[in-house]
């Protein structure tokens, strides 16, 4: 396999009221568009500002939706334990039909465990909630029968060019034997950015835990159906790398207790230590280039989806970032994105987050 397709990922962090964030969030994605990226994943959180801002992803996407025009938009992803199967395929279909065939469903059973308490759920139930619901949503998506002689409608139909919306599903996993549920289905396999380390490996190297989830993907697909393997990775493009160092301070420093309270273990206190614990690639241009090109799963992918969470610049690096990323990390590492229509922003100065 080899990265045909690129990607912005945002978990909506950006150091202001939700509001706000949303306008920033929108603004880096059309930024993502005019520089020829071609998808943009969002994530769903709920209650907790730091630990992201959505938690309503179609409502924003239908938003995005109007202010992009070829940028396809998905979900990164929707914690599906915690929502109605039935109303997760309405909306999908209601977000695809607005905008045009360019809505991706991404799923995942969830990580925050106190986040399933006003749901009504227990998180230890989570794997087989998530079995569940997801035959309902995806007989709800294929037009098959979901209780009372009931179809869904509208229905998940082609949009334009673009595939069935049932063929647009995918699924995120740690695990290997999730890569054997996303294979099985034909959907999509998301791979995080970061993910814990077993307490007998806790300097694993990312590679390591990810191969196995791919390979077992890979032997579960059904005949002809092509692999799509969507790798995120922690990415942050400065034109100086002192400035790339000064926000990882900050952002690396937080996003490691966060991590630590929530009874990761992250080894190490020095800020190399939490670069490569939290397996980010930051620097300059030739810098991330570098770095990219010794993860070995991204071989493996056909999509690379960057995002600066945790180094959590302000928004003017973002943009920047994204144009470095397009104009220069990519084609260094012969990852293809479609024609640029602006000229970047420049070199910023440095300043203070």
């Amino acid at each position: 396999m080899t990265v045909s397709s690129l990607a912005f990922f945002t978990r909506l962090l950006d150091e202001a009221p939700a509001a706000e964030r949303y306008r920033l969030a929108t603004d880096q994605i059309r930024h993502a568009e005019r520089f020829g990226i071609a998808r943009a994943w969002v994530a769903q959180h709920h209650f907790r500002a730091a630990e992201g801002g959505l938690p309503a992803p179609f409502v924003f996407l239908a938003h995005v939706a109007a202010a992009t025009t070829e940028i396809r938009l998905g979900t990164g992803v929707v914690t599906l334990p915690l929502e109605d199967p039935v109303r997760v395929a309405e909306d999908a279909v209601v977000a695809d039909l607005l905008s045009g065939g360019r809505i991706d469903l991404g799923l995942g059973s969830g990580g925050t465990p106190s986040s399933f308490v006003p749901f009504g759920q227990d998180v230890a139930d989570k794997a087989a909630v998530y079995e569940a619901k997801l035959a309902v949503l995806l007989d709800a998506l294929a037009g098959r029968e979901i209780g009372g002689g009931n179809t869904l409608h509208p229905a998940a139909v082609p949009v334009g060019d673009a595939a069935p919306l049932a063929d647009r599903v995918w699924q995120a996993t740690f695990s290997p034997g999730g890569g054997t549920r996303a294979g099985v289905h034909g959907h999509g396999l998301l791979l995080s950015r970061t993910q814990p380390r077993p307490a007998e490996a806790p300097r694993a190297a990312l590679a390591d835990l990810q191969h196995p989830i791919i390979d077992r993907y890979l032997d579960a697909l059904p005949s002809g159906v092509p692999p799509r393997v969507t790798a995120s990775r922690t990415v942050f493009v400065a034109d100086d790398r002192a400035d790339a160092l000064r926000f990882a301070e900050a952002g690396l420093r937080r996003a490691a207790e966060g991590f630590r309270r929530s009874g990761q273990h992250i080894p190490g206190d020095t800020l190399q230590d939490l670069i490569v614990a939290t397996d980010t690639h930051l620097g300059t241009p030739e810098d991330v280039v570098a770095s990219l090109a010794g993860d070995s799963t991204l071989e493996r992918a056909t999509e690379v989806a960057f995002q600066v969470h945790s180094v959590d610049a302000p928004h003017d690096f973002v943009l920047r970032s994204i144009e470095l990323f397009a104009t220069e990390v990519a084609p260094a590492l012969g990852w293809g994105i479609r024609d640029q229509s602006l000229e970047p922003l420049g070199r910023l100065g440095k300043e203070t987050p």
